[in-house]
C-alpha cells in the first residue's frame, strides 16, 4: 500500500474522531478551550522545530508584511472555524458539523470559480446544483439555513484557498498561524487566571492534561495530511477525506443519539449524491490523463 494514503487516512480518521476530544472537555467554553489549542500548539511546535533545527524560515517571514497580512488573514479563518467546531460539538450538532464538512468539497469549486478564474465543466456544474439542493430543503424544512454546516463550510474553504496561494509549507504555515494567534491567546488565558476562571488552573489533572495534549492532538493530523499529500494524487487525496465527516456523522447519530430523520436523509442524501457525482467526475478524468 502506498505509504502516503495511509498518512492521509490517519489524519482524516483523527480528525473524524475530534468530537470525543471534545466532549470529554465539554465543561470548558468553546473559547477557552480555542485558546488553549492555540497556547499548547505553539509549544508542541516549538518543540518539533526545535529538534528538526528548522527555525531559520521564520527570520524572513516576519520582515514579509504582505506575507503576514496573508497568514494573519488565515489564521482568523482558522480560529473561527475551530473555535464553531468546538461550540457546536458541545452544543449537539455533531451531525450538522459533519454536513460542513461533506459540503466543504464543493464550496472550494465554487472559490475557485470565484477567485482563482478557475473554470467548471458541466459535472461539476452538476454537482453544486444537486448540493444546492439538498441545502435549499434542509433550509425549507428546519425553517432556516443549516448555519453551523454553512459557517464550517466557507471559513474552512477560505482558510484552504489562503493557503493555497500561500509560499509557506504545512508545518511553516501553521507555526507563523500560531505565532500570531499565541500573544491572543495567551493574554485571554492570562485573564481568565486573574479572574479566578481559567478552566486549566482549576481542574483536575485529567483535565489539565487532555488540555496540554491540545498541541500534538492539533498538530500531528496536520503533519500527517502534508505528508500524505506529497505522496497521492490529489484525486485519491479529495476520495480519503470524506472519512472525516462521514465519522463525525456516525459518532453523532450512533453515539450521541442526535436526530437524523427523513429530512435530513433526503438533504444529506442530495449532497452526498453531489459528491459522488464530483468524486467520479474527478476520477474519470484523472484516469483519461494518464491514459
Amino acid at each position: 500500500m502506498n505509504p502516503g494514503a495511509v498518512y492521509a487516512f490517519l489524519a482524516f480518521t483523527l480528525w473524524g474522531l475530534f468530537p470525543f476530544y471534545f466532549k470529554a472537555l465539554h465543561q470548558i467554553s468553546a473559547l477557552e478551550m480555542l485558546a488553549h489549542r492555540m497556547v499548547w500548539s505553539m509549544l508542541f511546535l516549538f518543540v518539533v522545530l526545535t529538534v528538526r533545527q528548522q527555525w531559520r524560515w521564520l527570520g524572513p517571514v516576519l520582515r514579509d508584511r504582505h506575507l503576514l497580512g496573508r497568514f494573519a488573514a488565515s489564521a482568523v479563518l482558522l480560529s473561527t472555524n475551530w473555535g464553531i467546531y468546538i461550540w457546536a460539538v458541545n452544543a449537539g450538532h455533531i451531525v450538522e458539523a459533519s454536513l460542513g464538512y461533506f459540503i466543504n468539497p464543493l464550496i472550494n469549486v465554487l472559490f475557485g470559480l470565484a477567485f482563482l478564474n478557475e473554470r467548471l465543466r458541466r459535472v461539476q456544474w452538476l454537482a453544486v446544483a444537486i448540493a444546492a439542493a439538498g441545502v435549499l430543503w434542509l433550509t425549507w424544512e428546519n425553517g432556516q439555513p443549516p448555519w453551523i454546516s454553512l459557517a464550517l463550510a466557507v471559513s474552512f474553504a477560505g482558510y484552504g484557498l489562503l493557503r493555497k496561494t500561500a509560499r509557506l509549507g504545512a508545518l511553516e504555515g501553521l507555526t507563523l498561524e500560531t505565532v500570531l494567534l499565541f500573544p491572543v491567546a495567551l493574554l485571554y488565558l492570562t485573564l481568565l487566571a486573574l479572574r479566578g476562571t481559567n478552566a486549566f488552573v482549576n481542574a483536575s489533572w485529567g483535565v489539565e492534561v487532555l488540555l496540554m495534549l491540545a498541541g500534538p492532538i492539533t498538530a500531528i493530523p496536520l503533519l500527517l495530511f502534508a505528508a500524505g499529500a506529497r505522496r497521492i494524487p490529489l484525486s485519491m487525496l479529495g476520495l480519503i477525506q470524506y472519512v472525516t465527516p462521514t465519522l463525525q456523522l456516525l459518532i453523532g447519530v450512533v453515539i450521541y443519539r442526535e436526530p437524523f430523520g427523513q429530512v435530513q436523509l433526503i438533504g444529506y442524501g442530495a449532497i452526498w449524491i453531489a459528491l459522488a457525482v464530483y468524486s467520479l467526475d474527478g476520477l474519470w478524468r484523472a484516469k483519461f490523463r494518464r491514459a
